[in-house]
C-alpha cells in the first residue's frame, strides 16, 4: 500500500501549554546538569548554557509573536 496523503489543514495542532512546559523544562534540566554535572572542563559548561539560552529564547520568541498577534 502506498502512503496516505494529507493536506495541512487536516493536521490537527499538538498541545501548546504541553510543549511549553517540556521544553522549559528541558531548559532548566540542561542548568541543573550545568551546575551539578561530573565534567571537569569548561566546554560542557558553555554547550549546556548555549542550549538552555536557546531553548529560552525560542519559547520567549514564540510568546512574544503570539502576544502581538504575528502568530496564532
Amino acid at each position: 500500500m502506498g502512503a496516505v496523503v494529507t493536506s495541512p489543514d487536516q493536521h490537527r495542532p499538538g498541545h501548546a501549554k504541553a510543549a511549553r512546559v517540556m521544553g522549559l523544562g528541558s531548559a532548566g534540566f540542561l542548568i541543573l546538569m550545568m551546575l551539578f554535572g561530573n565534567h571537569r572542563s569548561r566546554v560542557e559548561n558553555v554547550w549546556l548554557a548555549a542550549l538552555a539560552i536557546g531553548i529560552v529564547l525560542v519559547f520567549g520568541t514564540d510568546w512574544l509573536l503570539r502576544r502581538n498577534g504575528l502568530r496564532r
